[in-house]
């Protein structure tokens, strides 16, 4: 069994695949242009990364942030529903956790660098080295903490 994170977002957007060991398996971007989510590469790369294993998947639920713009907003929202449509199609479970749950039970914070410093911990060959793998480190949580529920 692997466990998928997926980070939303329309530009940052990212996911992190481990097993059911813990092991990191790959991770990587959320494929965009201009904010706009590419779908079909976005399935095809998840595809590629967990080939023929059984997986579950878990999204952060996620929601605007306020004296965010109308437009960003919209943007955002169509990015996460993309997102979220992929993996439903994908017909695997797929569960949504709120950043306070997830973050809470791995004991982080909203403080992005401590996702960064956990991550980095846990996963030493994962590509967490720059402050902007955040996403990343934050999607491969999300895995850990999904693969803890199941």
């Amino acid at each position: 069994m692997m466990y998928l994170g997926i980070d939303p977002g329309a530009i940052s957007g990212a996911w992190g695949l481990i097993n059911h060991h813990s092991k990191y398996i790959a991770s990587g971007t959320i494929p965009n242009d201009e904010g706009r989510i590419l779908a079909k590469q976005l399935k095809d790369d998840l595809r590629q990364a967990i080939g023929n294993n059984d997986f579950m998947v878990v999204i952060e639920d996620v929601h605007s942030m306020p004296k965010q713009g109308v437009s960003s907003t919209f943007k955002f929202g169509r990015a996460v529903g993309a997102i979220q449509a992929v993996t439903e199609l994908m017909n695997v479970p797929w569960f949504i956790v709120n950043p306070q749950t997830w973050k809470k039970d791995m004991g982080v914070t909203s403080e992005k660098e401590t996702s960064l410093i956990k991550a980095r911990k846990l996963w030493i060959t994962a590509p967490l080295n720059l402050k902007k793998n955040h996403g990343v480190a934050e999607s491969l949580l999300l895995a850990e903490w999904l693969r803890r529920q199941a």
